[in-house]
């Protein structure tokens, strides 16, 4: 039996090994410690527990199914589908801001027909973006100082997308804007328009401030975490969980804060960690991530491609930062905000997107000379060319 599995495995799963025992190593704990926050919740809504446990349980399955397919395709093919998405993002993501199914006062969620289910179009925008960044800096690396011809449309997509997202979620926004800029400054961008880049990001921010959804929530938010004589409610719930966790944490499905904390399964859900598996626990995930971020990023020195290295650093540092700047906010070192922690917090769309990106991420990782890419990805390739 288990050599059977051995074979299996050896035969359909190759890439990165690491990544993909970083990724089952985040995916067990993320249903034990959902399965663990979800108390109240279930209580609210009079659900059983066991109802949220199977319906995560099968989202982290279905994620890992789109890790798994995307991981089985070149990643070059990535280049041209990923091109449609982003201009499929920008008529998704006006609808979305403008007629999208409000949750906690932002319109960021479409419901698809049929299937009576929310998407996040930001999701679909930020690996979009991310993919035409990449391909775009790979390709033009031989005149990469032509303002017009290379830089010019960097800028005004990263302006338009970031600016659309920015909305009704900033801090995603930002985080990609970031993500933007990594990539132009590995892409030896010069650094003159990097400079340009931020001013049309201070413009798109300053906009979405003024009109967009959440900018009076953000002011609040930023004036709060400033404001050391009185703790936001969700910032002084966490911080109990994490003291009350200690070194060695309470033990698995014994956190308090969970009938507490808002969001304990989404938002705050690291504060859940730390209070039932303690600071260990809590170090643990961080060195997980940080590892994902080194074997991400080691491909820009590893692909003999521009475009594979760039794809992967990118989609690395934007799920590793989000990760970071989640972690943050729970600590106490920055402004709360609404980012989940990748691969950990419940979720739906931004489950399944994680998961195709990590699948990209092991594509990269795979080399350039891997011959089953040329019959897996021959459908593919007659569909990139009749697009």
């Amino acid at each position: 039996m288990t050599s059977s599995i051995k074979q299996w495995a050896d035969t359909h799963i190759k890439g990165d090994q690491l990544i993909w025992a970083i990724v089952i190593a985040l995916a067990l704990m993320s249903v034990f410690v959902v399965y663990s926050a979800t108390g109240a919740l279930a209580y609210r809504n009079m659900e059983s527990i066991e109802h949220y446990l199977f319906k995560h349980t099968g989202l982290i399955l279905l994620s890992l199914g789109a890790m798994w397919v995307a991981h089985k395709i070149d990643y070059r093919y990535y280049s041209k589908l990923l091109k449609l998405g982003l201009w499929l993002s920008i008529p998704l993501l006006i609808y979305a801001w403008k007629a999208g199914v409000n949750l906690n006062d932002a319109s960021r969620w479409i419901t698809i027909p049929i299937i009576n289910q929310i998407f996040q179009p930001s999701d679909l925008a930020k690996l979009s973006l991310i993919a035409a960044m990449a391909s775009m800096l790979s390709k033009r690396q031989q005149n990469i100082g032509d303002f017009k011809e290379v830089v010019m449309p960097m800028v005004l997509w990263s302006g338009v997308i970031c600016g659309l997202i920015a909305m009704a979620d900033l801090s995603s926004a930002i985080l990609l804007f970031a993500t933007a800029m990594l990539l132009m400054f590995i892409g030896r961008v010069p650094v003159k328009y990097l400079a340009m880049l931020l001013v049309v990001g201070a413009l798109a921010g300053a906009l979405a401030m003024s009109i967009g959804q959440r900018g009076d929530t953000a002011k609040s938010r930023i004036t709060s975490f400033f404001n050391e004589t009185e703790l936001p409610f969700q910032a002084e719930q966490a911080r109990i969980a994490i003291a009350s966790g200690g070194v060695i944490g309470k033990g698995p499905g014994k956190s308090d804060q969970r009938n507490f904390l808002p969001h304990p399964y989404s938002d705050f859900v690291y504060a859940i960690i730390i209070e039932e598996y303690g600071m260990i626990g809590g170090v643990v995930i961080l060195l997980l991530y940080l590892a994902l971020l080194y074997r991400g990023m080691k491909a820009v020195a590893n692909s003999d491609r521009a475009f594979g290295g760039l794809l992967s650093a990118g989609l690395s540092f934007a799920l590793v930062v989000q990760a970071m700047v989640n972690m943050g906010v729970v600590v106490g070192l920055g402004p709360i905000t609404g980012l989940p922690l990748p691969f950990l917090s419940m979720g739906g769309t931004s489950l399944l997107f994680t998961g195709i990106s990590l699948g990209i991420i092991i594509s990269v990782s795979r080399g350039e000379v891997d011959t089953e890419w040329n019959t897996i990805g021959g459908e593919v390739k007659n569909v990139m060319k009749a697009a």
